[in-house]
């Protein structure tokens, strides 16, 4: 049986769902083994985006630059790609969509709408596209469908062309990219905060061939790479990498990562640069000694996402060449860091220089924004995504910011039609509260833990109903673990939790 270290039943879900007027008044929550629990707003839920007024007045970019809310709408909007015609694509895992936003073609400066590409996935995160056929990374498996960015159809032919990639665990996105080498590469991240892994997949880059055969690991020690990508104008890929919790507000740095074939780059058993885990690094100190340092370091705690390499003539000379990386922001810090895009310039020697881009989604505490993916739009300008308002913003250089005429593209709100899924079984407390009682929950929740004390869930009723309390179960905000239960399940287990914490 493998070690690990990591809350069981539903601690973290308690301290995520439970303590939210804690956090409002108080700042973060400490509690024995170094959690610290800080996260900016009631986890999973949406937050209203800022008016075009707000954004402009609080968020900093470098002289010259302008920013403006491309569209929104898009509930935890991820990962984002530019097709061939210039549409933007965006991923939302807990939605099971991808939307397409439309370029401007009517000129006025504004996206031209937003629609629902693909629906009813699971948990789409990472996408790419090749030679007609796009490749979405889900929960479990990579999905391949024929798409034409010129027409924006999508065929019926929709194949699993990889399955059976672990689930379950802290770390549930999966990330695909086509490398130069016309290979998937898939990024799949670990189960939990710091463990040895019993599926070698976890904690690592897996590579395919593009119909899916020919599974190798590419790279391991990758505790929990959300993105990647290669520098232009060489073959170098560099990946973020989120350190491990629970060793203090700034220990250990997040990471941005070389990557090369065979590669081993630390987790569990080192942390950069090639120091012991207090926890794992006696179990192999071999694996210590090889582990490769991070090309880069990052502050603690401030979850790199999205990386993207600046291939536009838009923005300055400087910028050409260089990687705009997007810092989702703390949670396991007492006082709040990230939060911003920050970007990397390459030197010839290969070090790496930052310098912040885009800042203030965080002022004092107060989060409004938390950005995820990257991307170089046809026009030169950059994207970025924020999932904590379901907006994607647009950045551009030597531009005027557009009137406040006009609002901002979202998308259609759904209507009932005869093709209409059936309407789920209804939820069952009783059947809800064996599942609690079979996980022993009441470990975490009433009587604690030998080192930790109760965590009591409150007010649940407040922020969630059944059918939005079940999707925060099947796709939840990391720490929290998700939990192998099937949709009814999870139905159950919300009707249950909303009607004993109302």
């Amino acid at each position: 049986m493998r070690r690990w270290l990591s809350r069981t039943g539903l601690l973290v879900a308690a301290l995520v769902l439970g303590f939210s007027t804690l956090l409002a008044t108080c700042g973060y929550i400490a509690l024995p083994g170094g959690l610290v629990i800080n996260f900016p707003s009631f986890p999973g839920s949406q937050t209203e985006p800022m008016t075009e007024e707000q954004l402009r007045s609080r968020l900093e970019l470098p002289d010259g630059f302008s920013i403006e809310t491309w569209a929104t709408g898009m509930p935890n909007a991820r990962l984002l790609m530019t097709t061939e015609a210039g549409d933007l694509l965006v991923t939302a895992p807990r939605e099971g969509k991808i939307f397409l936003v439309r370029r401007d073609e009517n000129g006025d400066g504004r996206a031209d709408g937003v629609e629902v590409l693909f629906d009813d996935l699971d948990r789409p995160h990472g996408v790419d596209w090749k030679d007609g056929s796009l490749y979405i990374a889900e929960g479990t498996a990579i999905a391949r469908v024929s798409f034409d960015p010129a027409t924006r159809k999508v065929g019926d032919d929709i194949t699993r062309i990889v399955t059976g990639l672990p689930d379950g665990g802290n770390h549930w996105t999966r990330t695909v990219h086509i490398g130069p080498d016309g290979k998937l590469y898939v990024a799949v991240g670990s189960s939990c905060n710091v463990c040895e892994e019993d599926d070698p997949r976890r904690a690592a880059l897996v590579r395919y061939d593009l119909d899916g055969s020919n599974e190798e690991l590419y790279a391991t020690g990758l505790r929990n790479t959300v993105d990647f990508a290669w520098r232009p104008g060489t073959k170098e890929l560099y990946g973020t990498d989120n350190g491990r919790d629970l060793l203090g507000d700034d220990y250990p740095p997040e990471e941005i990562n070389l990557i090369r074939e065979g590669g081993f780059y630390g987790w569990p058993y080192a942390n950069p640069p090639r120091k012991p885990d207090p926890d794992f690094g006696d179990v192999r100190p071999d694996k210590v000694a090889i582990s490769i340092p991070p090309a880069h370091d990052l502050p603690a705690h401030t979850a790199p996402l999205g990386i993207g390499f600046y291939e536009g003539t838009m923005f300055p000379e400087k910028y050409r060449g260089a990687a705009f990386v997007a810092l989702h922001g703390s949670w396991n810090r007492r006082e709040k860091q990230g939060y911003e895009v920050v970007t990397l310039f390459f030197a010839p020697d290969g070090s790496i220089q930052r310098e912040p881009f885009l800042r203030n989604f965080e002022v004092d505490e107060d989060v409004t924004g938390r950005p995820v993916g990257i991307a170089t739009g046809p026009d030169g300008a950059l994207y970025v995504s924020d999932d904590y308002t379901g907006s994607v913003y647009r950045i551009a250089f030597g531009e005027k910011p557009r009137s406040e005429t006009g609002s901002i593209p979202q998308p259609k709100a759904e209507t009932d039609s005869n093709s209409a899924p059936a309407p789920a079984a209804p939820a069952s407390t009783e059947a809800g509260k064996l599942l609690w009682e079979g996980s022993d929950c009441a470990r975490c929740h009433v009587t604690g833990e030998a080192n930790a004390p109760p965590q009591p869930l409150t007010k649940l009723g407040q922020k969630y109903d059944v059918p939005s309390l079940a999707k925060f179960l099947a796709s939840p905000q990391p720490p929290m673990p998700l939990y192998p239960f099937d949709e009814q399940q999870r139905r159950d287990l919300a009707a249950y939790l909303l009607k004993r914490f109302p």
